[in-house]
């Protein structure tokens, strides 16, 4: 005697062949991650425009379409974060070896010149 809600009779799901592919991603979320904080060379801003294509051919149903602007989309956000990543990367490495350089010709020229007015002292006398 469950009265509490009405129960509905539901079909068994249909059993067919399941899809050839899975739907291809958009990447829109990472498209305007690279846009906002990572756009280098403004590929940040490609990578959105093909995502909101891919996005709009998936809605359409033009699959293969949405699967071309899709990988378009991902190539151009992997360049956006790996060029955003890399260049600072090498930039504060060669920050570091320019200190390191600028330091060591600071002793090597403090050395000299240490050495030429101790040398010219013991020539005098």
């Amino acid at each position: 005697m469950d009265t509490s809600y009405p129960r509905e009779e539901r079909p068994p799901p249909k059993r067919g062949s399941p899809p050839a592919a899975p739907e291809p991603r958009d990447h829109l979320v990472w498209a305007i991650f690279n846009t906002l904080y990572m756009n280098f060379c403004c590929l940040g801003f490609v990578a959105l425009a093909f995502a909101v294509k891919a996005r709009d051919r998936k809605v359409s149903g033009d699959v293969e379409a949405a699967r071309h602007f899709s990988s378009k989309a991902r190539c151009y956000n992997t360049l956006a974060m790996a060029g955003s990543v890399v260049l600072p990367l090498l930039l504060g490495a060669l920050i570091v070896t320019g200190v390191i350089h600028l330091s060591k010709l600071a002793q090597e020229s403090v050395s000299f010149f240490t050495y030429q007015f101790s040398g010219s002292d013991d020539e005098d006398q």
